[in-house]
């Protein structure tokens, strides 16, 4: 597989914490090591001998650092391919072969989150840096690049087993690493160079992350590209499928709408909320939760906004469930959640969800912006002749968060900040709204005095008249139809009260 032995190395980092061993062991192997700067001097505190790049280039570091390492003398001996020609020019303007290079890039994302700064942010913008890790890369057929802190076990371990003769595939793997390295760090400057625009591009992070078991089935890979890890602190369980990844964003977005407040649990499943429960106490808010829908909540994502405490981890415990997430677990919670070891616990860090959104589409990726806002009281129109009260409104308003985080079509209807009917992905919005009873019926679910929500508008009166015989009196729509009246009307016959939002909240 083509082994090369490691002659020469240039070292030149930012973070230096790790290196130490990595350094020894090439100075152990007799490797020319060349550095610059901070990293020069902590490789000499260690006791190992640097060529300094300055006594290579023959230029000192200038313009406060900004250029170092941006000189042919260093990146002939990165990118000269080892053949005849290529080694000729390395001997006649004395160029050394350089069969290392160790790198890391100026911290801009940590900068940005750090500070506002302008000017400080720019420099973090790491020139020299990344042009070497891409020189490297580039010329891994003869060179082995070490692009991060992440690849440093990785590469001393190899150095160790090897005698640092890495082979083709070795040098090949750490290429993959590096432009990696190199694709994020450019698309975090995008993303801030880039804020407030609608220019279509891929604004997430795509740092990998290896914890999905399978792809949407077991017959399919899944790869997650996100920083998994700074939103949970995964405490236990198997790893993560495509399906448990896909809800556990469905749960987070819906709970985020009720993270603040009384405690809430929410049950999902397939994405869809099969129960949701607003309570003075958490093992109450689970109950409920629980109650709307016991059969669909087996296997379910169970998330609240409280800390779980032991009398609610005690019930959550008898039912089987894929995935936990909390903002904190009790001690004593945890000690008896963590014995089943296959269930995950997630202890959510932020409920964060993407300003944006991205789906594969046809032969191309739509953007758009998410749907982050729901309305508060404030923005909610009377139109009907009759006022909701104020408990009315307050369900009102729970029902839309419900409505609007359920696949459309769909149908939510709540009593006393409980989900206790829902209907949803139907083709009809009649079909969302009888699907939506026969489940609080088949429940015990008594439905008078509860209320409706709509994801999107009536185009005719047909929901509010079979809303009404069932003794719900009053309903949240987007409005926006051309019919609109003709639903108004019926409920100023029939003494119901209609709020209308003017957002509609589709979810296909």
């Amino acid at each position: 597989m083509s082994a090369k032995k490691i002659k020469t190395a240039l070292i030149s980092v930012y973070y230096k914490t790790g290196l130490e061993p990595i350094a020894k062991e090439l100075d152990k192997q007799g490797v020319v090591i060349y550095s610059t700067g901070g990293t020069q001097r902590k490789l000499e505190e260690w006791g190992i001998k640097v060529v300094p790049v300055e006594e290579l280039t023959s230029y000192p570091s200038i313009l406060d650092g900004r250029v170092k390492t941006l000189h042919p003398k260093v990146f002939g001996g990165i990118l000269a391919r080892r053949e005849e020609g290529h080694l000729n020019q390395l001997e006649e303007y004395q160029i050394p072969e350089i069969d290392c290079v160790i790198v890391d890039l100026y911290p801009f994302e940590e900068t940005v989150a750090n500070t506002t700064e302008e000017s400080e942010i720019i420099e973090k913008i790491d020139i020299g840096g990344i042009s070497l890790i891409r020189a490297a890369a580039k010329n891994y057929a003869d060179i082995a690049v070490v692009p991060s802190r992440d690849e440093y076990e990785l590469f001393l371990e190899m150095l160790q087993e090897k005698n640092g003769e890495l082979n083709l595939d070795d040098r090949k793997e750490l290429a993959r690493r590096s432009f990696k390295v190199s694709s994020n760090y450019d698309i975090a400057i995008f993303n801030y160079f880039n804020e407030g625009s609608t220019d279509i591009a891929f604004k997430y992070s795509i740092h990998r992350s290896d914890i999905l078991r399978y792809g949407e089935n077991p017959h399919q890979q899944g790869v997650f590209f996100g920083d998994f890890d700074k939103m949970f602190d995964k405490i236990s369980g198997k790893a993560i499928s495509y399906n448990n990844l896909v809800d556990i964003d469905a749960a987070v977005a819906l709970m985020r709408e009720f993270q603040a407040g009384d405690p809430t649990f929410a049950i999902l499943k397939h994405t869809n909320a099969c129960g949701i429960a607003r309570r003075d106490t958490l093992l109450q808010a689970w109950t409920d939760a629980l109650a709307c829908d016991s059969v669909s909540a087996f296997g379910g994502i169970f998330i609240c906004n409280k800390s779980v405490d032991l009398a609610t981890a005690e019930k959550i415990h008898e039912l089987f469930y894929e995935v936990l997430i909390a903002p904190a677990f009790d001690e004593d919670a945890l000690a008896l959640l963590t014995q089943k070891k296959k269930r995950v616990l997630l202890k959510i860090n932020d409920f964060y969800v993407h300003k944006r959104s991205f789906r594969s589409l046809l032969n191309g990726v739509v953007e758009q912006e998410t749907d982050l806002t729901t309305g508060t009281e404030a923005d909610l129109k009377v139109v009907t002749k009759k006022s909701p009260t104020p408990d009315e409104v307050e369900d009102l308003l729970f029902a839309n968060v419900c409505a609007k985080h359920l696949k459309s079509n769909t149908i939510a209807l709540v009593k006393n900040k409980q989900l206790i009917g829902m209907g949803c992905g139907q083709p009809s919005r009649v079909d969302a709204l009888k699907q939506a009873i026969i489940k609080a019926k088949a429940f015990g679910f008594d439905l008078k005095g509860a209320v409706m929500a709509s994801d999107a508008f009536f185009p005719f009166p047909d929901c509010v008249e079979i809303a009404d015989k069932e003794g719900i009196k009053a309903v949240i729509q987007p409005g926006g139809s051309i019919k609109d009246q003709l639903s108004v009307d019926y409920c100023d016959a029939n003494e119901m009260s209609m709020l209308m939002t003017g957002r509609r909240h589709f979810r296909h």
